[in-house]
C-alpha cells in the first residue's frame, strides 16, 4: 500500500486529495472559466470581465437550489398543507365528540343515581308499609315498572356509548333543545303581552274607526247634498246635451290639470271586508266627483254687474233686419269693462275672429269651452292657464257690433247652447 501511494503520489496528502482535485477538474471541464467585453460606449472604454469556473459552478448551484426549494415549497403547499388541515379539523371534531360524550355520560350517571334512589323508596315502601291498600300498591308496582323502563334504557344507551364507535353525542341535541324551549318559552310570554296589549289597541281602535267613518261618512253625505245643489239648475241643460250628472262625475275624476290636480283614484277594499267602508269610498269617489265638477264646469257670470241685453236663441239681426240664430248671450258693458273668467282652463285662443272681432277661447275640459267675443283688449295669451276670476280682456265693440257689450258664448264639443242656466247658477 505503501509502495503504491510512493509510486503514484508524492505525499500522502496528495493521496487522501485525490479524489476532490479530480471532482474539480470535471466541474472546470463541465464549466471552464469565460471571459466577456463590455463597451462603454458614451465614452469609448473597452472593459474585460472574467468568470472563474469556481463562480460558475456556484451560480449553478445556487439555481438548481432555487429551482429545488420552489418545488418542494409547492409540493408542500398543494399536498401537505390541505391534509394539515384535515388532520387538524378531524382532531378539532374528535375533541368535541369527546366532550359531548363525556356530558352525556355524566349526565347519564345523575339520571342512574336519582332513578337508583327512585327505585330504593319504592322497594322500601312496598316491603315495609304493611297498611296499603290494594290501589296504592298497583300505584307503586307501576311507578317501579316505570323506573326500571327507565334504567333499562339508560342501560341501553350507556352498552351503546362503549361498544358502537359511530354513537353521536346526545348532549349537543339535549342542549340545543332546552335552549329553544327557554327562548320559546321567553318568547310565549313576551307574545302573550303584545297579544293583550294589542287585544286592547284593537278595541280603542275599531271604537275610533267606527267614529270617524260616521263622521267621515256624515261629513261626505252633507257635501254631496250641497254640491248637488249648485248644479241642480243645470241638470235640464246637461240633459239636452245628452249628458247625465253621473258620467260627468266619472269623467270629472278621471280629468287633470295643473289648477285642479290630479285624477282621482277610486280606494278599493276586498269584498269580505265591512259593507261600510266600500259605502263610504263611493261617497267619497262622488264627493270628490262633483267637487271637481263644480270647479270645472263654467258657472256664473262672466262680468261683475251682470245685465243681459240678448238671451240665446232666434231673434231680429240688428244689421239685416231679419230674424236668425243669436249663438251666446249679450251683456251690457261700457268699453274697458273687466271680464272674468268664470272657471279655472287654459287659454286655446286669443286674437282676431271673423264676426266675432276680438275674441278669447277658454277650455275648461271635459268638452266645455267658453268664448268672450268683441273685446276691446286681452290681457291673456294663447297657452295660458286662467283662475276663476282672472281678467282675460276689457269689453269693446270689435268685429260685427253695433255697440259696447260683451258676446258671451259656452260650447260643448265645438258647439253653442243656451249658457242661461250657468250664467244663473
Amino acid at each position: 500500500m505503501i509502495n503504491f501511494i510512493t509510486r503514484y503520489f508524492t505525499s500522502l496528502w496528495a493521496f487522501i486529495t485525490s479524489p476532490f482535485r479530480a471532482l474539480w477538474r470535471l466541474i472546470c471541464r463541465i464549466f471552464p472559466p469565460r471571459e466577456f467585453t463590455v463597451m462603454d460606449t458614451p465614452r469609448g472604454n473597452v472593459y474585460t470581465f472574467r468568470q472563474s469556473s469556481f463562480w460558475r459552478f456556484t451560480k449553478f448551484c445556487g439555481k438548481v437550489g432555487l429551482i429545488v426549494w420552489a418545488a418542494w415549497s409547492t409540493y408542500v403547499f398543494v399536498y401537505h398543507r390541505p391534509l394539515l388541515q384535515k388532520r387538524t379539523q378531524e382532531l378539532s371534531e374528535a375533541k368535541a365528540l369527546h366532550t359531548r360524550q363525556m356530558t352525556d355520560l355524566q349526565t347519564y350517571l345523575e339520571k342512574y343515581n336519582e332513578l337508583t334512589r327512585d327505585l330504593n323508596v319504592i322497594d322500601d315502601k312496598i316491603l315495609n308499609s304493611k297498611k296499603l291498600s290494594d290501589e296504592k300498591k298497583e300505584e307503586l308496582m307501576n311507578s317501579r315498572l316505570k323506573t326500571w323502563g327507565e334504567l333499562d334504557f339508560l342501560r341501553t344507551r350507556l352498552t351503546e356509548m362503549f361498544t358502537n364507535d359511530e354513537y353521536t353525542a346526545e348532549y349537543i341535541k339535549l342542549s340545543e333543545l332546552s335552549a329553544e324551549f327557554e327562548l320559546t318559552r321567553a318568547e310565549n310570554e313576551s307574545l302573550k303581552k303584545q297579544n293583550a296589549q294589542l287585544i286592547e289597541s284593537m278595541g280603542q281602535i275599531a271604537i275610533a274607526d267606527n267614529q270617524i267613518v260616521e263622521s267621515v261618512s256624515k261629513l261626505a253625505t252633507d257635501n254631496i247634498d250641497t254640491l248637488k245643489d249648485n248644479i241642480k239648475n243645470i241638470n235640464t241643460t246637461l240633459a239636452s246635451l245628452g249628458l247625465t250628472q253621473k258620467k260627468l262625475i266619472q269623467n270629472a275624476n278621471k280629468y287633470s290639470n295643473p289648477l285642479v290636480g290630479a285624477a282621482f283614484s277610486p280606494i278599493e277594499f276586498d269584498k269580505e271586508i265591512a259593507p261600510k267602508y266600500k259605502e263610504l269610498a263611493d261617497d267619497l269617489e262622488l264627493w270628490n266627483g262633483l267637487a271637481k265638477l263644480n270647479t270645472l264646469l263654467p258657472l256664473g257670470a262672466p262680468v261683475e254687474k251682470a245685465r243681459v241685453t240678448s238671451n240665446f236663441g232666434m231673434r231680429e239681426d240688428p244689421f239685416t233686419g231679419e230674424q236668425k240664430r243669436h249663438r251666446g248671450i249679450d251683456f251690457a258693458g261700457k268699453i274697458g269693462t273687466e271680464l272674468m273668467a268664470v272657471a279655472p282652463g287654459r287659454v286655446v285662443s286669443a286674437g282676431e275672429r271673423v264676426g266675432y272681432g276680438t275674441t278669447v277661447e277658454i277650455d275648461h275640459g271635459l268638452g266645455f269651452t267658453t268664448l268672450y267675443a268683441h273685446l276691446s283688449q286681452v290681457m291673456v295669451a294663447r297657452g295660458d292657464w286662467v283662475r276663476p276670476g282672472t281678467v282675460i280682456g276689457l269689453a269693446g265693440s270689435t268685429g260685427r257690433s253695433t255697440g259696447p257689450h260683451l258676446h258671451y258664448e259656452i260650447r260643448y264639443k265645438g258647439a253653442p247652447f243656451d249658457p242661461s242656466k250657468f250664467v244663473k247658477e
